[in-house]
């Protein structure tokens, strides 16, 4: 077993960031990761929400806290790619907005909401359909015409952890070694000696394992087993996805039209070739949780015809 936590398993993330004991490392990191704040106290604040009325829908955040001055800040971590995890995160911001309305005379006036999402993965570029090579995007309000900030009190952050590449001789920034930590902390056999920062002495001893109680031990264990089983399942399931799409001929028709040289022939093989397509995608869309953008990787077709099958079920 390694020496230290694995960050991206559930206990792990909320031991070494959400407990009370933990608050200075939470301080720190979001300090580096937000140009600008300097955040002196946090208090952690409920992570459970319900809606407006009983009939919403309740979430749950990984980590819901408030600093000195009121302003808001929700921590999350995904592991896994999820269709629609933008529109969740902004769903998500709309909790801590509405709780600062108050009964009787209010003029409005609300305090910065920052939602900050540490990523196991990388986004597509929407346009080339590529993978996102950025470490960091900050999003705010903008005016489209001016490029310039509407509004300044909403911001979201995505960190892509995949994306830093860093070795530890290239560490600069404090910045740079707390996504050096996320990235590495459980491969580690020691502390970097870059990270000479008295936060990062604290931080690695309580990440080390042996330094935690048996049941605390135990509890980890579990959450770790669980992310272990998580990754299986899904090695299974783009397995079989990619076998039974192989099974189904996606390319044959196609192969089968050419070799032929009949331009009959040929537009009858394309037409079987789609429909074999159309179906190994419907396929995947109702026995597995793929993404769109997983299928189309699979099947090694464009997004375009995911989302069209996906839409109008051809």
């Amino acid at each position: 077993m390694s020496r230290y936590i694995n960050p991206f398993t559930d206990f792990g993330f909320k031991h070494l960031f959400g407990s009370e004991n933990n608050k200075d490392i939470l301080i720190s990191f979001l300090n580096a990761v937000l140009p600008d704040q300097k955040i002196a106290t946090l208090q952690y604040k409920n992570v459970e929400r319900q809606g407006i009325t009983e009939a919403e829908r309740k979430v749950i955040f990984d980590l819901h806290c408030e600093n000195e001055k009121g302003e808001k800040f929700i921590v999350e971590l995904q592991r896994a790619k999820q269709d629609y995890f933008k529109d969740r995160t902004v769903y998500y911001s709309t909790f801590p907005i509405q709780e600062q309305a108050i009964r009787g005379d209010w003029n409005y006036e609300l305090k910065h909401v920052y939602t900050i999402s540490i990523l196991n993965f990388r986004f597509q570029n929407p346009i080339t359909k590529k993978k996102d090579t950025a470490v960091k995007h900050i999003i705010k309000l903008i005016n489209t015409e001016t490029k310039e900030v509407f509004y300044d009190k909403l911001t979201f952050v995505y960190l892509q952890m995949p994306n830093f590449t860093k070795t530890e001789e290239e560490l600069e920034t404090i910045e740079d070694k707390w996504y050096y930590v996320l990235r590495n902390l459980d491969f580690l056999e020691r502390m970097p000696p870059p990270l000479q920062e008295k936060i990062f002495s604290y931080f690695f001893d309580s990440a080390e394992l042996a330094n935690l109680p048996r049941p605390t031990r135990m509890e980890y264990e579990e959450s770790l087993k669980q992310l272990r089983d998580w990754k299986n399942v899904m090695r299974t399931a783009e397995r079989e996805a990619k076998e039974k799409g192989k099974k189904e001929g996606l390319k044959e028709g196609i192969e089968q039209g050419i070799e032929q040289g009949i331009e009959q022939g040929r537009e009858e093989e394309r037409k079987k070739a789609q429909q074999k397509e159309i179906e190994s995608i419907k396929n995947l869309l109702t026995q597995t949780d793929f993404t769109v953008a997983q299928i189309a990787t699979f099947l090694s077709i464009e997004e375009d015809l995911v989302e069209e099958v996906k839409k109008n079920q051809i």
